[in-house]
């Protein structure tokens, strides 16, 4: 049975993303642009490779001169050059003659294969000898035509797009885009995402921690966030529970892409927190059906150059700060990045717990998801799961998800988890 007045986890993603859109693209150096998404399509203004050129090392040879070649009958050919990569040559192989070969080296006219050296009696003749660069070589197994060559273009022909516009640069885009020649590329813009803490009781890391209040982890945690996730954050520090003291603070992120506060949308928050909020904004207080995360705060302030603001207020459990952002604001930060793949990964894992789900919210459950001997996921919960315990999270790689209409998940039921740190799962 769910609760009245509560809207589903999508319903509230729908209405945030909403808000979104791509920024506007910039150039960025092709180092620093890794992780952003291109803006415009790439093209080869040459081809790769750019010449016909030897996949390994060995001897440029005409194939035809090796037919019959074995080891108990190698066939003997004359070395008229030594060819190192980058460098050409223009003197064209004749019938019975080759070129010492580096792999890389264009090919040199008239050649049609190459040779490797472990099938010449290149290996019989001692290191750095006169012999390996002069005189003959004996071949010992015939050569096909175009065997070891990389033809012209193979990778990347002249004019074709090399990377389309909407792909995210990972590495080997890097890479490619390096090998045409680029230093730098439109991407779209990273998003700057302003993050405000708000309350009394709430002291930054570092200073001296008084009776009666806690250090800022949710700050800490949304900024590490922000920045996993490809954004820029822009920390604000604490707004003390003041009209004049939260106002300034909001306005100050409004130079930002998002804002984003912590804490005061519960019920029981402290009401200037709401008032500052909704009088600075159009600002909706939701309760979302899910645990943890159920308060919520979500619309947008004006900034003083006309930008609409989106703003996402989080709830002040940390647990419940970090899954409401995996669940809103991670899309927020990649549909600005012009990303569309916000969603992660999710596998079918047997539950070695029993998980109770007590009020018709859908649970996210804080787990260790692991592979069993018999190839199937398991689901171990981090321990207990109070919104406050923050540990449960740092110890997680998934959220089990838990149905609105599923009271519990016992041992042995098989149920959803959204994989938070993929690269550890095994």
């Amino acid at each position: 049975m769910t609760t009245p007045g509560m809207i589903s986890v999508e319903e509230a993603r729908d209405r945030i993303l909403s808000y979104f859109a791509p920024l506007p693209q910039e150039r960025k150096p092709l180092l620093d642009a890794l992780g952003q998404v291109l803006a415009e399509d790439i093209t080869a203004p040459f081809a790769i490779p750019p010449l016909d050129n030897t996949a390994m090392d060995g001897y440029a040879v005409r194939a035809a001169d090796t037919a019959g070649a074995s080891e108990s009958s190698p066939v003997e050919l004359r070395v008229i050059a030594d060819l190192a990569a980058g460098y050409v040559l223009e003197t064209p192989v004749g019938p019975g003659e080759a070129v010492r070969i580096m792999t890389g080296a264009p090919m040199p006219p008239g050649a049609d294969a190459i040779v490797p050296f472990e099938e010449t009696d290149e290996a019989l003749r001692g290191i750095n000898q006169a012999a390996r660069r002069t005189g003959t070589v004996r071949i010992l197994k015939a050569a096909n035509p175009g065997a070891n060559i990389r033809y012209r273009g193979e990778d990347v022909r002249e004019g074709s797009v090399v990377i389309p516009r909407g792909r995210v640069l990972r590495p080997s885009e890097v890479g490619v885009l390096a090998s045409i020649g680029l230093t730098e590329v439109p991407v779209i813009r990273r998003p700057v995402v302003a993050i405000l803490s708000t309350g009394d009781e709430i002291t930054p890391p570092g200073e001296p921690l008084l009776p009666g209040r806690i250090y800022d982890a949710n700050a800490y945690s949304v900024a590490a966030l922000v920045r996993k996730y490809g954004g820029i954050p822009h920390t604000l520090g604490i707004a003390r529970d003041t009209v004049e003291d939260l106002t300034s603070k909001i306005r100050e992120g409004l130079r930002a892409d998002m804002l984003v506060t912590s804490a005061g949308v519960s019920r029981g928050d402290f009401d200037v927190v709401k008032d500052v909020l909704a009088r600075e904004g159009q600002v909706d207080f939701w309760t979302v059906r899910m645990r943890p995360g159920k308060p919520l705060a979500f619309g947008a302030f004006t900034a003083p150059d006309g930008r609409r603001v989106p703003h996402l207020g989080l709830p002040v459990n940390p647990v419940s700060s970090i899954v409401s952002f995996e669940l809103f604001g991670r899309p927020a930060i990649f549909t600005m990045l012009g990303r569309s793949d916000w969603e992660r990964p999710t596998l079918r894992v047997i539950s070695r717990d029993y998980v109770r789900n007590p009020d018709g919210r859908r649970f996210y459950a804080r787990c260790i998801v692991t592979r069993g001997e018999d190839g199937r996921y398991y689901a171990d919960l981090t321990g207990p799961q109070g919104s406050g315990i923050l540990t449960s999270m740092s110890a997680a790689n998934a959220l089990a998800v838990i149905p609105e209409h599923v009271p519990a998940a016992n041992p042995g039921d098989e149920i959803e988890a959204i994989m938070l740190d993929w690269e550890h799962a095994p």
